[in-house]
């Protein structure tokens, strides 16, 4: 499936974000930054700032579709400036919310809400939390036919064997 830059990688970076957790630290920050974002590196109070995000994040994730809109708008108010069109490095124009010269977690901020923005918008269920009991794990839909439920082929693997050996054991 194909996303716009904001609703695509935008909410990958949040997912990311959020299976972080509080090993969030500034290199590993930096990796997840550098190409998709222009960041060049992410320093201690910044990561400690983007890791409390990212529980935010985790929030959106886990609501019902309902709730994941007004998670999403509070998002927006506490990150969002006003959008602007940006045609940067040569690159096509694109939508920025926030100044391009503002620190890294208003970047981050601004980015990571406006692409799940988009994402509650326009796919509203390719986004959620691994469906596999004790999973915390949370994903991005990207695949063709958009029923993913769970986070990665191994813990689909596991449920369906568990699933497959619960029936011939009845």
């Amino acid at each position: 499936m194909h996303f716009n830059p904001y609703g695509g990688a935008a909410a990958q970076i949040a997912a990311e974000l959020v299976n972080l957790g509080d090993a969030a630290d500034p290199a590993t920050l930096t990796a997840i930054f550098k190409d998709r974002m222009t960041v060049s590196a992410v320093q201690d109070h910044e990561a400690t700032e983007i890791v409390a995000w990212a529980k935010r994040l985790r929030r959106v994730f886990e609501a019902d579709p309902d709730t994941r809109v007004d998670l999403v708008n509070a998002l927006l108010h506490d990150s969002a400036s006003k959008p602007y069109i940006s045609t940067h490095d040569g690159k096509a124009p694109h939508l920025h919310y926030v100044d391009a010269q503002a620190g890294t977690a208003p970047r981050v901020r601004a980015y990571t809400a406006g692409g799940l923005a988009h994402l509650v918008c326009d796919a509203p269920d390719r986004f959620g939390v691994c469906s596999r009991e004790g999973c915390e794990t949370v994903y991005v839909d990207v695949s063709r036919n958009g029923r993913r439920r769970f986070c990665s082929t191994r813990c689909a693997t596991r449920v369906h064997v568990a699933d497959h050996r619960t029936r011939q054991a009845s």
